[in-house]
């Protein structure tokens, strides 16, 4: 099999491609053509660019994590949750996305889940795409993609670390994206074990802790291989004839469209937003 040199993988790009179990119903192709095919023109540039709440609660939660422990002795502050919310410049925010955002980091000082552990790595959420892994094997080559929030020592296991990604809102976990994240930490951490697991900063609940074996993890690396050069194909043939974008990027539409950040530009859209 030969991939395209641009061919690229990520958590993102498999989750557009593949809906994730009992999603089937309300995944649509056509979003994934407005992200990643006509991500350039003005209006579908402007959508992307206009973050959603639940997007900016997101950010800010992550962010606040970060300053905690940036600035550790605001963990130990009765005013630690105000300064950080002041480095956030949370006030320049909605009611609702300081409501939360403030819920969240009081509830991140009274139980700080990271304290005391051994950090590798802890980002802002806000640092762009990270420097892609280069996977070549002997049938397959293709770039590799993957933000991880945080990742630590394991304390009981000193050849183990641990990659663990903060989530908000509702939604579900997605098993997906922590396996992505084991497979990069092969290449990026390869003297040691990887595991990862979720925690929701707004429910203070945490996920099972996910781990992979050698041959799950080399089955993984070549789906994401032929998901890879799938993707690859469908922007080739867009390119060649702009056209047949809905045939490239079938639609699904349904109730499911009102969510979509695309509606008020999708002629089969069954929502409008005023956008």
């Amino acid at each position: 099999m030969s991939i395209p040199e641009r061919a690229f993988a990520s958590y993102h790009l498999w989750s557009l491609v593949a809906p994730a179990v009992g999603q089937q119903r309300w995944h649509c192709q056509m979003r994934r053509g407005f992200v990643k095919a006509r991500q350039g023109e003005s209006e579908v540039k402007a959508l992307l660019t206009h973050a959603t709440a639940s997007q900016r609660i997101g950010l800010l939660a992550q962010k606040g994590v970060y300053e905690f422990h940036y600035n550790r002795h605001l963990l130990n502050q009765a005013d630690g949750v105000e300064q950080v919310a002041q480095l956030l410049k949370l006030s320049n925010s909605t009611h609702e996305v300081q409501h939360r955002v403030r819920q969240i980091l009081q509830k991140y000082h009274e139980s700080p889940l990271l304290l005391g552990k051994s950090i590798l790595q802890l980002t802002r959420g806000d640092e762009g795409f990270p420097k892609p892994i280069l996977i070549q094997q002997e049938d397959y080559a293709f770039r590799l993609y993957a933000t991880m929030d945080c990742i630590f020592l394991d304390s009981d296991r000193s050849e183990t670390i641990h990659i663990l990604d903060f989530k908000t809102g509702k939604s579900p976990f997605d098993e997906r994206q922590a396996l992505v994240y084991i497979l990069a930490a092969r290449y990026l951490y390869p003297a040691y074990q990887a595991v990862a697991s979720f925690y929701n900063l707004e429910l203070c609940k945490k996920s099972e802790i996910i781990t992979v074996t050698k041959s799950q993890l080399d089955s993984l690396e070549l789906e994401l291989a032929h998901i890879a050069e799938k993707h690859q194909e469908d922007l080739k043939k867009y390119y060649q004839q702009a056209s047949n974008f809905s045939k490239i990027f079938p639609p699904n539409p349904g109730y499911h469209c009102r969510f979509c950040p695309f509606n008020s530009i999708c002629e089969f859209s069954t929502f409008k937003s005023s956008q």
